[in-house]
């Protein structure tokens, strides 16, 4: 199979996962951060700081974001055996191999190869070297969410642990904001 063959296949695959790096539409909604809150509240009264509930929001809520880089690994080890082909393909039919909007990029300099794949946004996405395999980076829109869900986080526990502690003081016999 010619890399027209091989681009073609894997564009079609990439698409059929139905997930691409285009820009998604996230928003820290306001159910979204009443459920934070709730979940801050529950860890701060068990002293607990982002117990497994928020853990678990946190990674579903990235998900939404992140680029599916299981399809784009599996596809390009389909092919790992015809990489003397595509290592010599273009820029343009890279692109068509990963699928819009991925494209990758091919270092052969210094002590070895690497793939570096990028989504739309220009973010490196994935690295794939010989000798230690895939290695998964984070995009931009993937630490945004990280960020705002840990903000919102850190606002209502703090806010759960002083209502905590300002009800200590009363019950323990005196009021230390008199």
């Amino acid at each position: 199979m010619d890399i027209t063959g091989i681009a073609k296949s894997h564009q079609a695959g990439i698409r059929k996962s139905g997930k691409t790096s285009s820009k998604k539409e996230w928003k820290l909604s306001d159910s979204l951060r009443e459920k934070i809150t709730e979940y801050a509240r529950e860890d701060a009264a068990q002293n607990v700081y982002m117990g497994n509930k928020f853990l678990a929001l946190r990674k579903s809520e990235v998900a939404k974001v992140a680029p599916d880089r299981s399809a784009l690994m599996g596809k390009l080890n389909q092919e790992m055996a015809d990489m003397k082909e595509i290592k010599e393909a273009d820029r343009r039919w890279l692109c068509i191999l990963f699928g819009e909007p991925y494209e990758a990029k091919f270092q052969s300099e210094g002590t070895g190869s690497a793939i570096h794949v990028y989504d739309g946004n220009g973010d490196e996405i994935l690295t794939y070297t010989a000798g230690v395999g895939w290695h998964e980076k984070e995009s931009k829109a993937e630490t945004e969410v990280h960020g705002a869900l840990k903000a919102a986080y850190y606002d209502a526990y703090h806010a759960a642990r002083q209502e905590i502690n300002s009800g200590m003081e009363v019950q323990g016999g005196f009021d230390a904001r008199a």
